[in-house]
């Protein structure tokens, strides 16, 4: 009884530390290249800062076979990218208005955000 205890607490403490605890990893890019791996849920980085204004070639690498992770996409520039398994897809932007905007997969587990500041 006291194992199935722990066990079930350890899993509350987990679901806890990876919905509200854990930190994204943030980005703020100095060059023009941004390589984004796609793996265990998340990409990494998943939050990207820009300036408005500046080019951005961003370089998606699937490592995650699982279907939700064949696409990223980027509603507000209207933009959809197929990702294959360890292949490098390359995707160049340049937003024109500063803001956030989110990509993600088709059905939205992945979800990272490009900032763009003045």
């Amino acid at each position: 009884m006291l194992i199935v205890n722990l066990i079930g607490l350890s899993l509350v403490v987990l679901i806890i530390w990876w919905f509200w605890l854990k930190k994204p990893q943030s980005l703020k890019v100095s060059s023009n290249t941004v390589e984004i791996i796609v793996d265990n849920g998340v990409y990494s980085p998943s939050n990207i800062e820009i300036k408005l204004g500046q080019a951005v070639k961003l370089i998606f690498l699937r490592k995650d076979p699982s279907p939700c992770a064949e696409k990223v996409i980027f509603e507000k520039l209207g933009l959809s990218l197929d990702l294959p398994v360890n292949k490098p897809t390359e995707i160049r932007v340049k937003p024109e208005e500063t803001g956030d905007y989110v990509f993600n997969c088709q059905m939205k587990m992945y979800v990272g955000h490009l900032k763009v500041n003045n």
